[in-house]
């Protein structure tokens, strides 16, 4: 379950990631409360995942997760470029966030 919250929480880590985008510096209303919705959910949900797993592992997945979902979104949504170089810079992420899976075990 742990593993759930940290993947959920990465996801929402790029929620508030991208609303920083649409708040425009928070000078935007409801782009602004998503954005700040969007990080007490990432954040107590990083929270509760690092009951059970390492404080380093859950931390390195949340940022993983969150920076991957974010230049996804950015190539997407705002047609930021999407050079080989890029993409597979982010592969190395991802294999990073798989390979901290695989041989991460819960704390104690």
């Amino acid at each position: 379950m742990a593993w759930i919250l940290v993947i959920i929480a990465g996801l929402f880590e790029t929620g508030w990631a991208v609303g920083l985008k649409f708040s425009e510096g928070f000078t935007r209303l409801w782009p602004s409360v998503w954005t700040i919705i969007c990080l007490i959910i990432s954040m107590a949900m990083l929270g509760w995942s690092i009951r059970s797993l390492p404080l380093g592992t859950a931390y390195a997945v949340w940022t993983g997760i969150g920076a991957v979902g974010t230049v996804v979104v950015g190539i997407l949504l705002f047609r930021e470029p999407a050079t080989v170089a890029r993409v597979a810079c982010i592969g190395l992420i991802v294999a990073g966030i798989v390979g901290l899976r695989l041989f991460s075990s819960p704390s104690a």
